[in-house]
């Protein structure tokens, strides 16, 4: 009897074991972790409409009216349809019925015309700025009035800067919106967000109205996702490769060699819409003068970088635009890639003669700058790269290593930095106003570009273009003079590539510009 109960007991208890693990499992498939490697951390906010900053997590909590497809096409997320009039001066949404904020708030008609408003005196102003006046014609139909034509209109409302927020909760959070709470109708709701660190998201269980770039319309697969934020890439591989991560979104290109012969990690590479360049402060000595700044762009060796950092994966940049976007199409003399006599050769006309070490001196003063980057395995290792390319041309250039959290603000201080090696993603060719406008200096205007016919080609670009062609042509005419005065040095155009390992599943065809909502909703616990 003894005996018997003994075996009872022991059965119960495996049992008891079995059904404690299986819970465990269960529990664990139904969440993930990603991590954001350096070049996506450090956003200070999630609060769309007044963050210069952003990332991947943002398109979870928040919506937007259209997204944007691989091809350049546009599909409604929020809005069912759409119509401009012939003259451009009208634009007509649709909106879908029956959906809510995560505080069950609906979205509207209204909505809108609350919304757009309050992109007035923020960074992201520009983005509505063709808008004169939005009229609600009835609960699930608005209208943009505009002041002139803007063929850019549905790329604007599909930027990451365009989701939408619930109107009631941004007003009473005020500048807390997005930091303590970030109310959207969004697959995900924040449940919580550490700067620099951590967000974690919990499943909208009430979503229903996913656009058609997803296959899964109804709630996400996962109830809970982390996003982490590692900049050291080594340290973010180590949590992917021992299960502490489930994907790296996005991989440093130096790193895939390592990822292609883990057997454990598969890995998934995308069209890039991403350009890596180092920006040159003009309003500092010596950039002040074009003819220093002309010789250093041209002192970066794009080829050497490609090769040796990113052993050939992705392509060396030439101008401040990815290779698949027209505007970037300018004519050869525009475009800057290495040519170390051009470079010596303007270093000695600017007066600059080669010192007793190989640095450069003017006047009793050597030629030394500040050089700066954030943290990040890949931006340390590049910036050293550069600082060679440099020593070779005769400039010391003095790396310092700023936390990515902290950086921009370094910026807005205008007179600290010289040079500085950054990254950017973007699919327009409106990049260059933003980095280039002189209404930005500092940041993210970081070169300090303060040029009175750049100011007036930039106005032609982004506020008299009627038709799409029309556009393309004035960013190709307001690019090409923004290359030929050298406000920065263009460097490499990455691929994007996700890692990912065992525990999730990726739907076979990535659908949108990158790894954003769309395809979060059909991204499954693996069998």
């Amino acid at each position: 009897m003894k005996t018997m109960m003994t075996r009872s007991l022991l059965a119960l208890g495996l049992a008891g074991l079995s059904l404690t693990g299986l819970a465990a499992a269960t529990a664990q498939a139904q969440e993930a972790t990603f991590v954001m490697t350096a070049r996506l951390v450090g956003a200070p906010t999630y609060n769309p409409t007044k963050a210069t900053k952003l990332n991947t997590a943002t398109t979870l909590i928040f919506d937007r009216l259209v997204v944007q497809d691989a091809d350049q096409s546009f599909h409604g997320q929020l809005a069912s349809s759409w119509e401009a009039s012939p003259d451009g001066m009208q634009w007509t949404f649709k909106l879908k019925p029956g959906v809510k904020f995560h505080n069950g708030e609906p979205f509207n008609a209204r909505t809108i015309e609350w919304w757009v408003p309050q992109f007035k005196g923020t960074e992201n102003a520009f983005t509505v700025e063709a808008i004169e006046r939005v009229e609600v014609v009835d609960d699930l139909t608005v209208r943009f009035h505009m002041k002139h034509p803007d063929p850019n209109l549905l790329f604007n409302l599909a930027t990451s800067f365009m989701c939408i927020p619930e109107p009631k909760s941004y007003t009473a959070l005020g500048d807390k919106f997005g930091v303590t709470e970030a109310i959207g109708t969004g697959p995900y709701k924040m449940q919580q967000f550490s700067v620099g660190q951590q967000t974690v998201l919990v499943r909208n269980d009430d979503y229903a109205w996913a656009s058609d770039l997803s296959a899964n319309r109804g709630p996400a697969k996962f109830k809970k996702l982390t996003f982490r934020e590692i900049a050291e890439e080594s340290t973010a591989y180590l949590e992917l490769k021992t299960g502490g991560a489930d994907m790296l979104v996005n991989v440093p290109t130096d790193f895939l060699p390592r990822i292609q012969a883990d057997k454990a990690v598969k890995l998934v590479t995308l069209p890039g819409n991403e350009l890596v360049y180092m920006p040159i402060n003009t309003s500092v000595e010596p950039f002040t003068d074009v003819k220093l700044r002309e010789a250093t762009a041209f002192a970066v060796n794009q080829k050497e970088i490609l090769t040796s950092l990113y052993g050939g994966n992705g392509a060396a940049a030439d101008t401040f635009l990815i290779s698949s976007l027209k505007e970037s199409q300018v004519e050869p003399k525009y475009k800057i890639s290495y040519d170390p006599e051009r470079s010596k050769k303007l270093f000695d006309e600017a007066g600059w003669k080669a010192g007793p070490d190989g640095i450069r001196v003017k006047d009793g003063k050597r030629l030394e700058v500040k050089l700066w980057t954030q943290n990040g395995t890949e931006f340390k290792r590049l910036v050293e790269i550069v600082q060679a390319q440099l020593k070779a041309v005769g400039m010391q250039a003095d790396i310092s290593i700023i936390d990515a959290g902290s950086i921009n603000a370094q910026y807005r201080k205008k007179t600290e930095h010289q040079l500085a090696i950054r990254a950017y993603q973007w699919t327009n060719a409106d990049i260059v106003d933003w980095f280039f406008a002189a209404k930005r200096a500092g940041y993210p205007n970081v070169s300090m570009f303060n040029d009175p016919e750049a100011e007036r080609l930039n106005d032609i670009a982004m506020n008299k273009s009627k038709t799409w062609d029309e556009r393309v042509a004035n960013f190709t005419r307001y690019h090409e003079y923004v290359l030929s005065q050298y406000p920065f040095a263009p460097i490499y155009q990455p691929a994007q590539s996700l890692a990912y390992g065992k525990r999730i599943a990726l739907p076979q065809v990535i659908r949108g510009t990158g790894l954003y909502g769309p395809t979060m909703l059909d991204i499954a616990p693996a069998n």
